[in-house]
């Protein structure tokens, strides 16, 4: 009785799309709900660190002397805390999938001085 089971199964794998695609290659839709991953403005970030105090995980540093933002991907754990605290909406859950990392390391991004920009103009 199984065997029907297998040939049938195996029968109807030969006339079906597949399942999977060649990934280099091809990508699929992302899900309905996929949280992503953090993606910064770093235009609009004004370094106040209330996105680092919220962070559960504590996968966010913000350094104000330094004036860097930086993000570990392996810590963080996608909940969207940082994102509904931040006050100047800087920060926003992209829906794709985290990049491939080779190598754990930090994200760091540089967040520019509104006051330069507008002594040098």
């Amino acid at each position: 009785m199984g065997s029907f089971k297998l040939g049938g199964m195996t029968l109807g794998s030969l006339f079906k799309k597949p399942e999977t695609v060649l990934y280099p290659f091809e990508t699929k839709p992302a899900p309905a709900g996929l949280k992503g991953h953090i993606a910064l403005d770093p235009d609009r970030c004004i370094l106040c660190g209330i996105c680092a105090k919220t962070c559960p995980a504590g996968a966010l540093v913000v350094e104000k002397k330094e004036r860097t933002w930086s993000l570990d991907p392996f810590r963080c754990v996608q909940c969207g805390s940082c994102v509904r605290a931040c006050p100047k909406a800087c920060l926003a859950m992209e829906p794709a999938y985290t990049p491939v990392a080779t190598a754990q390391s930090c994200t760091v991004v540089p967040v520019p001085d509104p006051k330069a920009a507008v002594t040098e103009s």
